[in-house]
């Protein structure tokens, strides 16, 4: 039996704090792999900005340097909004699975689908995000309390940038070496990504 993370989002664009997430939560809690899983289309979203295509090629590349981390395109291959509890009732079920999600992701977390069932499937492996609190909702803190869900939190110190603020910076012009793997910056400079009207 492996302890796998899963760390899934749009990647739109993949970004370091999304690497160092993934690299912290596979030392920190001893898992045998983290998988990046970029969403098709995730449904609490409007249409992304990048391909699916494109943001496969750029998470591969942001993580070809570090073992221990793979990217698991099984959200990509299906079709329609993207639902996390049809991943992980697709992944082998003779596994640990931590799912790893910011502060600020925890607090919406009892509107996503099937949320209960999602929580009986996986330990939840929260990390701080700037300017969210880190507090369980009321309805996640009962199924704690019952038994029913468990959560840990991941000694993850914040990085203060979000994949929208990189998309309106490199649409500006404005440098974003600081925040992006040279390999994804020169992969979205030569397919010449998010320089038309951004998307809300």
């Amino acid at each position: 039996m492996m302890r796998i993370g899963l760390l899934g989002g749009s990647f739109d664009p993949v970004h370091k704090a999304h690497i160092e997430l993934a690299k912290t939560a596979l030392r920190d809690l001893a898992l045998d792999q983290v998988q990046l899983l970029p969403a098709r289309q995730p449904w609490q979203k409007p249409i992304l900005s990048a391909s699916c295509e494109d943001r496969l090629a750029m998470v591969e590349m942001a993580i070809s340097d570090t073992p221990g981390l793979s990217v698991n395109p099984v959200e990509l291959n299906r079709p329609g909004k993207t639902y996390t509890i049809d991943t992980l009732t697709t992944l082998p079920a003779d596994h640990d699975y931590f799912w790893i999600l910011g502060s600020d992701q925890l607090q919406n977390f009892p509107t996503w689908h099937r949320w209960q069932d999602i929580a009986s499937l996986v330990t939840l492996v929260v990390a701080h995000r700037p300017g969210a609190v880190l507090l369980l909702p009321d309805e996640l803190q009962k199924q704690v309390d019952a038994g029913q869900a468990h959560v840990q939190v991941l000694n993850f110190r914040p990085m203060d940038i979000s994949a929208s603020h990189l998309r309106h910076a490199i649409k500006a012009g404005e440098s974003t070496e600081h925040w992006l793997d040279p390999r994804v910056a020169a992969y979205i400079a030569d397919n010449h990504l998010y320089q038309s009207e951004d998307k809300p």
